[in-house]
Parts: C-alpha cells; sequence; structure tokens
C-alpha cells in the first residue's frame, strides 16, 4: 500500500506562485509515475502533471505547461508543483496520485490517491 498526503494549498492572489508538496508513504518501490491532477467543482478530475518516480519524463497538460513544474525527491520520499503565474482557472483542490504504471497520465491508470488539497486564486 502506498499512502500520499499533500499540503501547501491556499487562498492566493493572480499572479503569484505556490508550491504543492506530497508525502509518500508505504510501499513506495511499487511506484512507477507520480502525478498531480486538479478538480473544479462541476468538473471532471483533469490531468496536471506527472513524472516517472525514479526518472524520465515528465508530462504536462497545455494549459499548464509553460507555468507549472513537477519535481521529484526520492531521497525525501516526496513530490512537488511549482506553480508560478496562477490564475483565477487555475483554482481546485489539487491531487497527488501514484500509479504502477510507467507514463501515467490518465485518471484509470492511477492507483493510489492522496485527500487533495485546495488552491484558490483570487483576481
Amino acid at each position: 500500500q502506498v499512502q500520499l498526503a499533500e499540503s501547501g494549498g491556499g487562498l492566493v492572489q493572480a499572479g503569484v506562485s505556490l508550491r504543492l508538496s506530497c508525502a509518500v508513504y508505504g510501499r513506495t518501490y511499487n511506484i512507477a509515475t507520480m502525478g498531480w491532477f486538479r478538480r473544479t467543482p462541476g468538473k471532471e478530475r483533469e490531468f496536471v502533471a506527472a513524472t516517472g518516480w525514479t526518472g524520465g519524463r515528465t508530462y504536462y497538460a497545455d494549459n499548464v505547461k509553460d507555468r507549472f513544474i513537477i519535481s521529484r525527491d526520492n531521497a525525501k520520499n516526496s513530490l512537488s508543483l511549482q506553480m508560478d503565474g496562477l490564475k483565477p482557472e487555475d483554482t481546485a483542490v489539487y491531487y497527488c496520485a501514484a500509479a504502477r504504471y510507467r507514463e501515467a497520465r490518465m485518471i484509470s491508470e492511477y492507483d493510489y490517491w492522496g485527500q487533495g488539497t485546495q488552491v484558490t486564486v483570487s483576481s
């Protein structure tokens, strides 16, 4: 089993930066890909970014790829999402997720999920 715990959300103004963190516990050797997703009220959960847990490519959704950076620290068993130039449309609950599949980007490919952290961007 793998447990995930997000932190770092909050209320910020448009244009500023915010950094989300995800602590990873348990059987991390089962993990191939770590990702961030988000959900806005009334919408489906959507992919934000993903990275191989032990290296490899990173992937981004088109609407964040020039503003967000996903990174991992295997020594600390943590995942981060640096979010710059935040916009009101980035307002969502952000979820950290772990997959046993490589290069996973679809929700159905992820096995473990955190509880989420709220990010609210005011205009």
